[in-house]
């Protein structure tokens, strides 16, 4: 917990590259979050498609870690889902090759296992990803009119989230409870 506040610091990290469409889904989302106003134990960060660095910036302790991307899971575009990742799923998941440019949240995750173990840091207790379908992720900027009609209700959620008494069910089209991400 951070000093001088009642909860935990929360990160909420957009994932994605901008010049693949529908990717940029995590970065629009969070430069519209960026906008409102947070509360003080909010932490905001466009993380694009630096990967390692999200894995090391996780390493200055957070209680929760709430992930917005793209997330290809068979839904119409533009469909938000909320993903409860599960405490022990990042052990499950293979060492993924080191391409900072393209880390998935499960290779970040399994990342930042490995440099947890190093150094005796802490996983943050909970671990959320709000998602969406992505109708396209081929070369082009700007997101397509399915998703980015999906962004501000993904603020919405990423707001209940982050209420104080947020029950872990902000009641988005799709809620999954997954081990793997």
């Amino acid at each position: 917990m951070s000093p001088g506040t009642e909860h935990g610091t929360i990160l909420v990290a957009g994932i994605g590259n901008v010049f693949l469409g529908d990717d940029g889904f995590g970065v629009e989302t969070v430069r519209a979050l960026s906008g409102r106003r947070l509360p003080g134990h909010v932490e905001v960060l466009d993380v694009g498609v630096r990967g390692v660095h999200l894995a090391y910036q996780l390493l200055d302790g957070y209680d929760t870690l709430v992930l917005v991307d793209a997330t290809t899971r068979g839904g119409d575009p533009g469909t938000l889902y909320v993903i409860e990742h599960g405490e022990d799923a990042a052990d499950g998941v293979p060492a993924a090759p080191m391409d900072g440019h393209r880390m998935t949240p499960d290779a970040v995750l399994a990342l930042l296992g490995t440099l947890c173990a190093g150094t005796g840091g802490q996983r943050p207790r909970r671990t959320v990803v709000v998602g969406c379908e992505p109708a396209s992720v081929e070369e082009r900027i700007g997101l397509s009119p399915a998703v980015s009609d999906a962004v501000p209700e993904a603020v919405r959620l990423i707001e209940q989230i982050l209420r104080p008494d947020a029950t872990g069910d902000p009641t988005p089209e799709a809620l999954v409870d997954d081990t793997a991400l």
